[in-house]
């Protein structure tokens, strides 16, 4: 019996390295913000 939840990412399926707030893994998350098709996202510099 499986009990457990885990997080996936929504768009390729990795199971590692997903942030819970997009529901997209690092590589998803990163080649979608540099596409610009993440609203509010944006490159830091300080």
């Amino acid at each position: 019996f499986k009990v457990r939840g885990y997080t996936r990412c929504n768009r390729c399926g990795r199971p590692h390295a997903v942030y819970r707030k997009f529901g997209l893994c690092r590589i998803c998350l990163r080649e979608m913000a540099h596409a610009g098709e993440l609203p509010g996202v944006q490159k830091s510099s300080w």
